[in-house]
């Protein structure tokens, strides 16, 4: 594994970072503030190149790897993790699994407008009954001639009340299980498909999550989405690259958190001297390094992993469980090196805490990853 960025990969980062700092920075307290989604910054975004990178140049996009992809959210999560997240969700969840799974003519009519973020994309996955348990999802797809007939709701979709495209998870042979679930291309413009409600949360705030309602919503067969039954080699894949990149958030959020309390230890004064010489405060910014630069490497580890082979699962869910747990914890350890200052919303910290907790939920929770890790390693033996 070569841990070297290459040229490219560094101008695209150093990009993303003067983007974000220009950009998405005076918009952050007011997305958070307000749940606010800002279309004209995201829609900028596009412009940069930052919401296709591993979409193919013929749809618009940059061509690039995974890596390439997290380090853009690693930069944006600095400033605004939840707007990381939706142009995680809209880049990868969306765009690179149609990218990779689609027909031309579903690639032709999706990808190019959501390269350039004229349309948003989200994946329709989670259900009110089947969260940590994908495969138990509901909703029903029915073949009727040239149309499958939707009918279900879905919930804690990302990006899902501002959606213009969606891939959409349904059973179309609920008896097999598992092997009875296909993906589908749906327009949110599609009759049939409501916005049911917008969701208020914690943190990622700005990041629009909603409950998505399907009432008969005939959506064209051509918009299958690989092969009828076999969409959950199509989930699966796509959760753990999802895993993977989406690693870039919490890296970006420990990068964040170590700069301020640099900072702050270098300025801040108590008892007559600064207070990163004081040796408590000291063991705090050391384990947070050391934590900011594991997870990184764990990060690029998976996204390699998954760069050659996407049925390899441990990687990226070792991964994205590490480096979640770090963030939220020194996310709340900048808060205690910052005192009563790093309290107030004065400062972006507290947001970040917030931010940081849902990265240990999303992508499957911390638990669930864990066993994910534990039944690779253990492979066959226990069967």
């Amino acid at each position: 594994m070569d841990l070297a960025l290459s040229e490219e990969e560094r101008e695209l980062r150093e990009a993303a970072r003067r983007f974000a700092r220009k950009e998405i920075a005076p918009v952050a307290d007011r997305m958070d503030r307000d749940d606010y989604f800002p279309h004209d910054v995201f829609r900028r975004l596009g412009d940069q190149g930052f919401l296709g990178v591993t979409v193919p140049t013929e749809y618009g996009g940059l061509g690039l790897g995974y890596l390439a992809q997290a380090l853009i959210l690693e930069e944006i999560a600095r400033v605004s993790p939840a707007l990381a997240l939706s142009v995680g969700a809209h880049s990868n969840l969306f765009a690179d699994n149609l990218a990779r799974n689609g027909t031309p003519s579903q690639k032709a009519a999706a990808l190019p407008a959501a390269a350039r973020g004229e349309a948003v994309g989200a994946l329709a996955l989670t259900e009110p009954q089947a969260g940590s348990d994908a495969v138990a999802i509901r909703t029903r797809a029915e073949r009727r001639g040239d149309h499958y007939v939707l009918n279900g709701s879905k919930q804690f979709i990302t990006n899902g009340p501002v959606a213009d495209w969606l891939l959409v998870y349904a059973k179309t042979a609920p008896e097999r299980g598992a092997h009875g679930i296909s993906a589908f291309l749906v327009s949110s413009k599609t009759p049939g498909f409501t916005v049911a409600k917008q969701l208020d949360k914690m943190g990622m705030r700005g990041s629009p999550t909603g409950e998505l309602a399907f009432q008969d919503c005939a959506v064209p067969a051509d918009q299958l989405v690989g092969v009828e039954n076999e969409g959950v080699a199509v989930m699966m894949s796509g959760l753990n690259v999802e895993r993977a990149v989406l690693g870039g958030i919490p890296v970006g959020i420990l990068a964040e958190c170590l700069e301020r309390s640099l900072l702050y230890a270098r300025q801040r004064e108590q008892f007559g001297q600064k207070i990163g010489r004081f040796e408590l405060v000291q063991s705090m910014l050391a384990n947070m390094y050391a934590d900011l630069e594991a997870a990184r490497w764990l990060v690029i580890a998976a996204l390699d992993a998954v760069g050659r082979d996407k049925r390899s699962l441990r990687a990226s869910a070792a991964a994205l469980t590490f480096a979640s747990e770090a963030s939220t914890r020194h996310a709340l350890a900048a808060i205690q090196i910052h005192g009563g200052y790093g309290y107030m919303r004065d400062m972006p910290l507290e947001r970040l805490a917030r931010d940081a907790k849902l990265l240990e939920i999303g992508a499957g929770t911390s638990e669930i990853r864990r066993l994910v890790v534990a039944r690779e390693l253990l492979g066959e033996e226990l069967d």
